[in-house]
């Protein structure tokens, strides 16, 4: 038998799947690939081919986009509960959007979000020159309750009320569960939009009290050169999490596209790039 994650992982490809978020059309076009360029029809296909992907109609671009955010968070929640022995806790994944009651500010790091929205609100002069850069909206996140006393001191008395009285982990204090994860979830890359997930990580650290949670992106991007447009570098994004990583090397070396392989090799050596089986266990750190 396979281990956990092994299988989580087979069967969030099978939910992409069955989806109809990785397909093949008619033309032998994959759903992630650029139908104008040759090398990201071969790399997505040799992936969609080992994954063996079926033939259908691609679907409209942001339906692919939603159903990857929703199947990744899936993933997540079906694997970092589960590491409770790395990283204990009371945990929530979630996805944001504009019908969630979850937003940014739901957290201790950036409850004061609601505060300088409602004072924009009131005043364009101060919404003119603050902008909204403040206001940052990840497709999923990783959240963790407080904890009650009872839970912290339950193997040795560790605090009472004359000490502890601002942690922003103890519940008695009235602090917002604590951010420990952003997750950007992008099907593609394509130029314009792969920045975006950049934006959302400055903002993230720019608008920030306390503690900076993981800041990743998740993406089903073929093109090594898209991947790399967002994952050298550092100082915003933690790391790039590919769907399909292992599928990707191999499908770029039957490909023979040595220039692609080595900028792969660069991402993947230089801790940029890893596959999405990495990230529960990244999470746990």
């Amino acid at each position: 038998m396979n281990a956990f994650i092994a299988e989580a992982r087979k069967s969030y490809h099978k939910e992409l799947l069955s989806n109809g978020v990785l397909t093949v059309d008619s033309k032998g076009i994959p759903s992630n690939a650029d139908s104008s360029s040759k090398l990201s029809i071969g790399i997505a296909l040799g992936i969609a081919n080992m994954l063996m992907a079926e033939t259908h109609d691609k679907a409209v671009g942001q339906t692919s986009g939603a159903k990857f955010e929703q199947i990744s968070m899936q993933f997540l929640a079906e694997t970092f509960p589960r590491l409770q022995n790395l990283r204990p806790g009371k945990w929530h994944i979630a996805k944001l959007g504009n019908r969630n009651t979850i937003k940014t500010s739901s957290f201790s790091q950036y409850e004061h979000l609601d505060y300088l929205n409602l004072l924009t609100k009131n005043d364009a002069r101060l919404a003119a020159s603050m902008g909204n850069d403040y206001m940052i909206a990840p497709d999923v996140v990783v959240y963790r309750d407080t904890e009650p006393d009872e839970t912290i001191n339950k193997e040795a008395a560790i605090i009472d009320d004359s000490v502890c009285n601002l942690a922003d982990i103890r519940q008695k204090n009235g602090g917002l569960p604590i951010l420990h994860a952003s997750i950007s979830a992008k099907w593609t890359m394509r130029s314009d939009r792969a920045q975006n997930s950049r934006t959302e990580a400055l903002g993230l650290i720019r608008n920030r009290k306390g503690h900076l949670p993981h800041i990743v992106v998740v993406t089903g991007e073929p093109m090594p050169s898209r991947l790399a447009s967002l994952a050298l570098g550092t100082g915003d994004i933690d790391c790039v999490y590919h769907f399909a990583l292992y599928e990707l090397v191999e499908a770029v070396k039957n490909i023979g596209a040595e220039d692609s392989m080595e900028l792969l090799n660069i991402l993947i050596h230089g801790k940029r790039l890893k596959d999405i089986s990495d990230l529960p266990l990244d999470l746990t750190v």
